[in-house]
């Protein structure tokens, strides 16, 4: 763990050292793969690529990094390899009515093609990355409302949408999708504003619970929470949906999002385990212990939402439980399975972290008042 992490200047200097020098060379160079120009699904933590099948959440979320990187200040040079990462994807993924497909192998060919809400809010992500980054396009644009459009299908008459898979209504793949159209909002793009105020209005009346707070993940086709094994609470997820929906409230001025979304850093905190400095994997509905590991995204999530709730004894605790995940034989890697225990678990660094990390980062940066990249 960095000694010199006392204060919220020296841990965003020792982050931005981090991504700056370690990980966005490792993950730009043998993240790529150079036989067929898709990025690898993970690494080990030696910096080997590790051979697996490559979801599109991976592809698109390190296209939304690298493009981010470049025009936050990192070097343009990371542009080239995002625009490059975002014709593979579509050449691969993309069907002919603007949905994204879930897997491919590593050779690209189609092994799973089934149409999750989840992946296309990481395709629609990476779009608004690449736009940020080079605003000029109107084909960007264009792209990602097809995709939208494409998606009304799944639109629910309660609002919404119905994801693929054994829990088809769900908030998760609605926090994402929250997310990108905030980012596509943030472009300048027109059209985005209504997407965020539906979703960010499901949330409020229907994910989270009015008289505690709580954050559910799961419900029926009329968007009741679902109790007992399905009644899920992750502390990660309380902290990602605060910081979405405090953004969402400060741009709309709306108090009641800002409140909820304070409560739900609050009820996060309470699956913050102090001795080991790291939010859990989950809770009971009591708040007792669900499952004590301790995955890295969470420890992102909590440092985002200590940020900009202005909670530096909080931000500063996630900064120094997040370092400990990366101190891997290759700079830049990381691990991913922190175990109740205190140990880790022995496995490849998972690219799909560093969209999580990168963002941490960011807002790290910001909330020092750094210059991206800055010595």
């Amino acid at each position: 763990m960095p000694a010199e992490m006392r204060t919220l200047g020296e841990a965003a200097r020792w982050y931005d050292a981090w991504l700056r020098d370690a990980a966005l060379p490792l993950w730009a160079g043998a993240g790529v793969d150079s036989a067929n120009g898709l990025f690898h699904e993970a690494l080990s933590t030696d910096g080997a690529p590790h051979e697996a099948p490559r979801r599109l959440r991976a592809q698109a979320r390190q296209v939304f990094v690298l493009a981010s990187a470049a025009n936050a200040g990192y070097g343009a040079r990371w542009l080239a390899i995002a625009r490059a990462g975002y014709a593979r994807l579509s050449e691969l993924y993309r069907r002919p009515d603007g949905l994204f497909i879930y897997l491919v192998s590593a050779d690209g060919q189609p092994l799973d093609e089934t149409i999750g809400v989840y992946e296309q809010a990481f395709a629609l992500l990476a779009m608004a990355g690449l736009h940020a980054a080079d605003p000029a396009g109107e084909a960007l644009p264009r792209e990602a409302r097809r995709t939208l459009d494409a998606m009304g299908e799944r639109h629910v008459g309660a609002g919404g949408y119905r994801e693929s898979g054994p829990q088809p209504y769900q908030a998760n793949c609605h926090m994402h999708l929250l997310e990108s159209a905030l980012a596509w909002e943030e472009t300048g793009v027109t059209g985005w504003a209504a997407v965020s105020d539906e979703l960010a209005e499901l949330a409020l009346t229907r994910f989270i619970d009015p008289a505690t707070g709580v954050l559910r993940e799961f419900f029926d086709s009329d968007w009741r929470p679902l109790s007992g094994e399905a009644g899920l609470i992750e502390p990660g997820h309380h902290f990602e949906w605060g910081w979405l929906l405090e953004r969402w409230g400060r741009s709309r001025g709306d108090s009641r999002a800002r409140t909820t979304a304070r409560r739900l850093f609050d009820n996060g905190l309470l699956g913050v385990d102090l001795g080991r400095e790291v939010a859990v994997n989950a809770l009971w509905e009591d708040f007792s212990v669900r499952d004590g590991a301790a995955r890295l995204w969470p420890q992102t999530e909590y440092l985002k939402a200590a940020l900009i709730f202005d909670e530096p004894e909080h931000a500063l605790r996630a900064a120094r439980g997040l370092s400990r995940y990366l101190e891997t034989p290759a700079r830049g890697a990381w691990r991913d399975k922190l175990q109740p225990d205190g140990r880790f678990l022995d496995e490849p660094s998972p690219a799909t972290s560093f969209y999580h990390l990168y963002l941490a980062v960011a807002a790290l940066r910001q909330a020092a008042g750094r210059p991206a990249g800055g010595n």
